[in-house]
């Protein structure tokens, strides 16, 4: 039998599968069910910026407009009043949950600024938090906000985290950055544990018979587990910090893949939301029967053996190989 343990954070798991941030964590009953399938850690749904602080616009105003725009809040929590427990009450759950299961339960901290609410990363490490994920997007709409500028408040907010908190720090980032491993560095330099690739967005619809914009979250695919393999494989000893991937895993296949390309965890929600939470042991038994198959011992073996450094060909994962790609497709015939 194959080895699955992992460490990611610092934190030892007993395989590398993770539930990601989403409603799944809002019922304690799933939690201990998301534990006896057989994940190896929880995170916990966001706690948002706008709930604590209530100075800045309501989160159904970001929603409605794309400033802020989450998948895990989308459809599920319309609006501030459906989506917020309160932080009080989040405390309270995040207590209950680290009572009713024996993995490790990640926080989530989800928000943009720095300011006073930050130390409510205190409060959650108090209630026993065994790390924070914090998840950072800002949709910039102001022609005079430059990039540096933005990456900067980025920085700050990481930096303010840190020291408020003794607990490990994950950072979950979007690929829309100019240089994502300057970025990346930089915020592992901040104080940043690990990174989480990449947040889904909400992109919001017309609605041509309503005439208006309307949330319309669509759950992941196995495709999109691409442009996560490619950046974490680049990324991969290079930039000091545990790597998760989050965002298109769905199968045994897609979690030996994320290892593959140098990530401690892959992390799951819209096949578990899809499916049920049972699909948990039926991807720990692909993984498992497809390391079997192949001869690995380990996960630890597995792992970054398909990254940049590793592979024959590094130029596959960067420019040089654009016009291969290109060239390698070929139509069918029209039969014209």
């Amino acid at each position: 039998m194959p080895d699955l343990t992992t460490t990611y954070l610092g934190l030892a798991l007993k395989n590398p599968l993770v539930a990601s941030a989403s409603p799944l964590s809002r019922h304690i009953d799933t939690a201990r069910r998301l534990e006896e399938a057989g994940v190896g850690a929880i995170v916990t749904y966001s706690l948002f910026e706008e709930e604590i602080t209530r100075e800045s616009f309501e989160l159904d105003h970001y929603l409605e407009l794309g400033a802020h725009s989450y998948a895990e809040s989308i459809s599920y929590f319309p609006d501030l009043d459906t989506y917020s427990v309160g932080p009080e009450r989040y405390l309270e759950h995040l207590e209950q949950l680290k009572e009713a299961v024996s993995i490790p339960v990640i926080g989530s901290l989800n928000g943009v600024s720095s300011g006073g609410w930050v130390e409510f990363a205190q409060r959650i490490e108090d209630a026993g938090a065994d790390a924070l994920e914090l998840n950072i997007y800002y949709l910039p709409a102001n022609p005079q906000l430059t990039a540096a500028e933005l990456e900067s408040s980025y920085i700050n907010l990481v930096r303010d985290v840190r020291d408020e908190i003794s607990i490990p720090i994950a950072v979950k980032l979007s690929p829309y950055f100019t240089s994502l491993p300057n970025i990346a560095q930089r915020i592992v330099e901040a104080g940043a544990d690990g990174l989480v690739l990449f947040n889904r967005f909400y992109q919001p619809d017309f609605d041509l018979d309503a005439l208006g914009v309307t949330p319309n979250l669509q759950l992941s695919t196995s495709d999109e587990l691409r442009l996560r393999l490619r950046w974490i494989a680049m990324l991969y000893g290079r930039v000091k910090a545990d790597f998760a991937l989050t965002g298109g895993v769905h199968d045994g296949r897609d979690i030996v893949k994320a290892m593959m390309s140098g990530a401690q965890v892959a992390m799951t929600a819209s096949e578990l939301l899809a499916h049920g939470v049972a699909r948990v042991t039926r991807m720990l038994s692909e993984l498992t029967e497809w390391m079997e198959e192949h001869e690995y011992d380990s996960v630890t073996q597995l792992r970054g053996c398909m990254s940049q450094r590793a592979v024959a060909e590094p130029a596959a994962f960067e420019r040089a190989n654009y016009l291969k790609v290109l060239g390698s497709y070929t139509r069918p015939m029209s039969g014209r």
